[in-house]
């Protein structure tokens, strides 16, 4: 038993060496990248483009798989129960990071709990659109469309718990207008419903939006940053709108990467530095600004704190709006 006692210490500290070369050789395989959203959606085009330049710089291949549903929370629950050695991580946003906790009486993860943060990739306003055929041309003509005819006109999201949704839903408060809500599965069948004309009104990513407000089938009113968005300047803001009860009105779209709680540092702060590098590319910065999307970068430390600050912002939200997702 004596001796037993005098081999262990050593044994652990062959483990030990082990584990940190293993860490130090990362990676030795492909890399999957959960992504909460259809191929096509705005948070598809940041993966794919981190991806393709991430590729030769980690030496490994990465893998794209878009498990889009119940607002993001099916993929983030699956990465949150994944191995934490850095060969699966969730590429999300607001929804299954930040609001899930707020929206679902029942969650099988805890964002604060089971994810460590890497990197804000990304973030960006949405815009409010309308199908082509509504005639209204601002924000201040929808709402009173929608006063005249409560209820009877319907707004589209990207899916339950959404920053789409929790946006119309505090519109409607603050402006003090009734549409009803018609959830989707993404961006992308979102955006084709209103611009087929099935359903009236959306906020959706800039990304989503450009095909189709391009080819005149929908009409952007306004963008929900409190100052104008570069890539589309001429879009006045919601606060500009001049409703009353909106002229504080600010809702932030924003993407990030995380790994299941309990991955190595060595191997969190490798990714926040590469994906910082790759961000800060001018070619990879153009595309995402050409899509309407800001690119993103920070600590890990910076992405926590916005996670944890955005959570209590929609908290509220949520409360006194009263969106819940069954």
């Amino acid at each position: 038993m004596n001796r037993l006692f005098r081999i262990s210490p050593f044994l652990l500290f062959i483990g030990l060496i082990a584990t940190a070369s293993a860490h130090a050789q990362w990676p030795q395989r492909p890399i999957r990248i959960v992504v909460a959203a259809p191929g096509g959606s705005s948070v598809d085009i940041v993966a794919r483009l981190i991806a393709a330049e991430l590729r030769p710089r980690l030496r490994q291949a990465i893998i794209i798989d878009n498990k889009p549903g119940a607002g993001g929370t099916l993929a983030a629950a699956e990465v949150a129960k994944s191995a934490a050695d850095g060969y699966t991580l969730f590429l999300g946003f607001n929804g299954p990071l930040a609001n899930a906790p707020s929206l679902y009486a029942s969650l099988n993860y805890n964002p604060s709990r089971d994810f460590v943060p890497i990197i804000l990739t990304s973030s960006q306003p949405n815009l409010l659109a309308v199908a082509a055929n509504l005639p209204v041309n601002s924000l201040k003509e929808l709402v009173a469309l929608a006063k005249a005819q409560p209820g009877k006109l319907s707004y589209a999201s990207v899916g339950n718990g959404s920053v789409s949704h929790l946006c119309m839903e505090l519109l409607k408060r603050q402006a003090g207008v009734d549409l009803l809500h018609v959830p989707f599965n993404g961006g992308p069948p979102a955006v084709l419903a209103v611009a087929a004309g099935e359903v009236q009104v959306i906020f959706a990513a800039p990304s989503n939006l450009m095909a189709q407000l391009k080819s005149g089938k929908m009409k952007a009113l306004a963008v929900t940053s409190l100052k104008r968005f570069a890539p589309v300047s001429e879009i006045p803001t919601v606060a500009e709108s001049g409703v009353a009860g909106l002229a504080q009105f600010e809702a932030i779209a924003w993407n990030g990467l995380v790994a299941p709680a309990g991955t190595p540092t060595e191997i969190v702060s490798r990714l926040n530095r590469e994906i910082s590098a790759v961000l800060a590319m001018p070619m990879v910065t153009r595309k995402l600004f050409d899509a309407g999307i800001e690119a993103g970068g920070g600590t890990p430390e910076a992405f926590g704190q916005l996670m944890k600050s955005e959570a209590k912002k929609w908290a509220d939200v949520i409360l006194y709006t009263g969106a819940k997702i069954d």
